[in-house]
């Protein structure tokens, strides 16, 4: 478990100061600091009072990083984070990298000059932000991995995501459950490994069976806007699509959007991953067949009280996977359409 090297820079020099006190000293340098002790004027020995005061009220500076915050779901894990955070009578600041990784390390080195004590980080390469994480671990200051996995999880001190895989694992079973044989795409993220877990998730469950057929698998960087022109490409060149299984519910809806402009959503099982409030509402109308539904809101808050747990020298736990819900026409409801669940 790392500590926190200001924190140990700190007491080691308390240390000091004590054992220098402890040493019995001469006579006269006895007298000599008693007598300065009583020369000390009120004003100085104020101001050493509010020194103190001030820098025990500064708290607790977190920063964090996240792929992007043009989806709605990373605005809500991170206000999941930011809610812990204050309530504590701390700070955040959180950063957009707009899907560019070196840019993101860029960020984090920024946070590390400015002495935060905590980065939350959901990296937009998971193997591309290896430099930015070291920055931190040079500085001593701890790092929590959230929502989508690093690849070298040494250099991270907690993890908190969904369980991605079975993500996909939900949403292949309730596909193979309405179509016994089927012409699948696949709009995939292979720069993050949550998308990454949840694409494998899919393909591992009907791989043994020929009846299904992935006959597009294109990336689309989980981005509503970049799914649109990737699925109208895929349209066009494929006559016959039975399902499409999008990595997350922009990207689900931008393939929506792109089937319903060239009349071809008729009949076509369409699946997401997060449980948006706009994904639920297509699944409502039954516009969208279903998405593996995640919880930002609880992965934000669960990450902040690691963070906390680490900075006061608690135990915690390294990885936390996060189980997710299958949400479709039969119980959406229960879980509404205006939030997160």
């Amino acid at each position: 478990m790392k500590k926190v090297f200001a924190v140990l820079m700190a007491a080691t020099m308390m240390t000091g100061l004590v054992a220098g006190c402890a040493a019995k000293p001469e006579p006269e340098a006895k007298v000599s600091t008693e007598a300065a002790a009583e020369e000390k004027k009120p004003a100085e020995a104020a101001a050493e009072d509010t020194s103190k005061e001030t820098s025990e009220k500064e708290g607790y500076r977190f920063g964090a990083t996240y792929m992007t915050l043009n989806n709605p779901f990373f605005g809500a894990l991170n206000g999941g984070i930011k809610e812990v955070v204050e309530a504590n009578g701390d700070s955040l600041v959180a950063l957009d990298p707009a899907l560019d990784v070196n840019k993101q390390i860029s960020q984090i080195e920024d946070l590390v000059a400015q002495g935060v004590d905590a980065i939350f980080v959901n990296p937009a390469d998971w193997k591309g932000i290896r430099p930015g994480l070291e920055a931190a671990e040079k500085a001593g200051i701890p790092v929590i991995n959230v929502d989508a996995p690093v690849f070298d999880i040494e250099l991270v001190d907690s993890v908190i995501v969904s369980d991605n895989y079975n993500a996909g694992v939900l949403c292949a079973k309730d596909m193979m459950s309405k179509m016994d044989k089927a012409k699948i795409v696949i709009l995939e993220h292979p720069t993050a490994k949550s998308a990454i877990d949840r694409t494998d998730g899919f393909i591992n469950t009907i791989k043994d069976n020929p009846n299904y057929e992935i006959v597009a698998k294109q990336s689309s960087d989980g981005q509503l806007e970049q799914a649109m022109p990737v699925m109208e490409n895929i349209i066009q060149a494929n006559p016959e699509i039975n399902v499409v299984m999008a990595l997350n519910d922009p990207t689900a809806m931008g393939a929506l959007a792109a089937l319903q402009a060239a009349n071809r959503a008729e009949g076509v099982l369409i699946y997401g991953v997060d449980g948006a409030p706009e994904a639920k509402q297509m699944i409502k109308e039954g516009k969208m067949t279903g998405s593996a539904a995640q919880s930002p809101i609880g992965i934000g808050k669960q990450a902040a009280d690691i963070a906390y747990k680490i900075l006061k020298g608690e135990s915690f736990e390294k990885e936390i996977f996060v189980p997710v819900i299958y949400i479709d026409k039969n119980n959406v409801d229960e879980y509404g359409t205006d939030g997160w669940q």
